[in-house]
């Protein structure tokens, strides 16, 4: 199989591009490096493994001539920071939206029609119920980049019943582990770095989320879209409990070596507008085609902070 991964170079499309390679498929990546990191994938490159094309998927001129041969697309290229879209309100239309129309658009006229496209759980909003199911609706974001995913999954949806595409949606949990370049964990390992004695967390600390690692994300997107094949499958990804942010201050702590610190609160149910304070996904669904997961949240927490501790420091 010919692959394309938009985002190929970033975190979670690093990782699949790592496993797409290993099992022999012939893979095309395309980034535009605003996020991604080139040596994520170098190795791939240096050695003819993949295909790198630094493209803005906004620019649909650009992207079409990567379509060429390619039989399935994996969409990962998206804004990954939820708070940027606070500030720069049309982020998330841009690199979001009018690049998954634009990825869809160059399909349809390459006649390429499966797509795997990352959603997020923050799709739900925050009133859904714990752990959330697929089929919960009507799903109510809250923030702009939930709003961009929402429609992300709509035009997907609209390409399967008018162009006969077939499309894989997975809605993620919080995705976390080596290679992170955002986030929580990363956000408190930089902070400890650079005082050692006290540790900010923005809000009451009392939000909670699922968190699933990043190479189990992968893993999953690859082993359920093996294991089903309707015109359209949903399917939440993500672990079998929360894990409070709080406990990943202290996690963090320990990890680093900073007992001494001081944990002090901005205070506020949320970290942010748009920010989801508590979240867990029903996993049923993936389980129930053979996929389970090696680490729980709080292992997975664990996991990422000693990783990422080692990037950081080297």
């Amino acid at each position: 199989m010919r692959a394309l991964v938009t985002g190929g170079a970033g975190f979670i499309g690093s990782h699949l591009v790592d496993r797409l390679v290993a099992r022999g498929d012939e893979v095309v990546v395309v980034d535009d490096l605003s996020s991604g990191v080139i040596g994520f994938i170098q190795d791939h490159i240096d050695s003819g493994n993949i295909i790198f094309h630094q493209v803005d998927i906004t620019d649909i001129e650009s992207l079409k001539p990567t379509m060429t041969g390619v039989d399935m697309v994996f969409h990962l290229a998206a804004n990954p920071d939820i708070r940027l879209g606070t500030r720069v309100t049309d982020t998330d239309l841009r690199q979001g939206t009018i690049a998954t129309y634009n990825l869809l658009e160059a399909m349809r006229l390459s006649d390429v029609k499966k797509i795997a496209f990352a959603s997020s759980s923050v799709v739900y909003g925050e009133d859904a119920p714990m752990p959330t199911p697929e089929d919960h609706g009507p799903c109510m974001p809250i923030s702009l980049y939930g709003a961009s995913k929402q429609a992300g999954e709509g035009l997907i949806s609209s390409w399967v019943g008018t162009f006969g595409f077939q499309a894989w949606v997975f809605r993620f949990a919080n995705i976390i582990g080596e290679r992170g370049t955002h986030g929580v964990i990363f956000d408190f390992i930089h902070k400890l770095k650079a005082d050692p004695t006290r540790l900010e967390v923005l809000g009451n600390g009392r939000q909670e989320k699922s968190y699933m690692e990043v190479g189990e994300c992968a893993d999953a997107i690859l082993h359920v879209i093996s294991n089903t094949n309707d015109s359209l499958n949903l399917c939440n990804l993500g672990s079998n409990d929360t894990c409070s942010v709080t406990r990943i201050a202290e996690i963090v702590i320990a990890a680093t070596g900073n007992e001494g610190a001081v944990i002090e609160y901005t205070g506020g149910d949320r970290g942010w507008a748009g920010d989801i304070p508590k979240a867990r996904l029903s996993i049923d669904r993936m389980k129930s085609l053979g996929f389970d997961i090696n680490y729980d949240s709080d292992d997975a927490v664990r996991h990422t902070a000693e990783v990422l501790i080692k990037e950081i420091m080297e």
